[in-house]
């Protein structure tokens, strides 16, 4: 029977195989211990992190004026010749007062109009002027302008109207509306050309069917006009580039004209030589009894 010494013995029980499998899995034991506080402290001094957006000085431009832009841009529904027909129209005074095209309401004298923060009221039509301009209509000169008013609780948001004869041709424009019925959606493009003779404002900014009666503004956030009209030679539809809107000095002066009105019945009434219609509410309940002078404040706007 063999002899071992006392450290001959223990080396043996240690060098085992056994005692090998034992003593890689205690390694990797002690290794998975390491990493686990390691991975716990790092949790523990860490900090975390939140994504915060960077924007250039266009990008918050046009988020500037969309944030404050969009809550006076409304919806406009109604029923023209038995069909329903919708549109945008952009607020021009706290009381009520908006500006639209004239194609989207056609021959309406009431409409639906809805408010971006939800809220929704009935409007009368007080005034229109002018009818859609076609593609083979380009060359004659329409305002196809209607004027609504509605009576809100609360605060009603609105805009302001710039003064259109200091537009410049490749100055930046931002264009709101709900193209298709997306609700208040923005566009961008720039001044591409001012129509003198057919009084129009030319851009490149995507503008769709529903953009009608919706604002064209500055980088300020001013109304530059209203958009009125997209030229497609294959009658498409579809915008192409070539868009256009009525200036915001021809808003104006259908409003000076609607506010010097004398003598309207209170039923409709067409003005001779003028393609001018002004609608008088039945009652002054509904609050439009003042909407001359509203009328004429606005057109005076410098």
């Amino acid at each position: 029977m063999p002899s071992f010494l006392p450290h001959q013995l223990l080396r043996q029980h240690i060098t085992g195989p056994g005692c090998q499998r034992l003593g890689l899995n205690l390694g990797l034991f002690m290794l998975g211990l390491s990493v686990a506080s390691v991975l716990g402290l790092s949790l523990l001094v860490t900090p975390c992190y939140s994504y915060e957006p960077t924007f250039d000085k266009e990008e918050e431009e046009n988020i500037s004026v969309y944030d404050k832009a969009a809550k006076a841009v409304v919806t406009i529904n109604c029923l023209v010749d038995g069909q329903p027909s919708s549109g945008s129209g952009v607020l021009l005074d706290a009381s009520g007062l908006i500006v639209t095209s004239s194609h989207v309401i056609g021959s309406a004298t009431v409409v639906y109009v809805a408010l971006e923060d939800g809220r929704k009221a009935r409007g009368t039509v007080i005034g229109r002027a002018g009818n859609r301009t076609t593609n083979a209509q380009m060359g004659q000169v329409s305002s196809d302008l209607a004027l609504i008013k509605i009576r809100l609780d609360g605060d009603i948001p609105y805009l302001r109207l710039a003064d259109s004869s200091k537009i410049r041709v490749g100055q930046r424009l931002l264009a709101i509306g709900h193209p298709y019925g997306f609700e208040r959606t923005l566009t961008t493009g720039i001044v591409s050309r001012l129509d003198v003779k057919r009084d129009r404002i030319q851009t490149d900014a995507a503008i769709n069917p529903g953009n009608s009666g919706g604002p064209v503004l500055d980088t300020k956030g001013y109304v530059l006009g209203i958009n009125q009209a997209i030229y497609n030679p294959e009658n498409s539809r579809s915008n192409i580039g070539i868009g256009f809107a009525v200036p915001a000095n021809t808003v104006k002066a259908f409003m000076r004209d609607l506010a010097h009105m004398e003598g309207v019945p209170p039923t409709v009434a067409s003005i001779s030589q003028k393609p001018l219609i002004r609608y008088r509410p039945e009652s002054d309940e509904t609050g439009y009894e003042k909407v001359s002078l509203i009328l004429e404040r606005l057109a005076n706007q410098p």
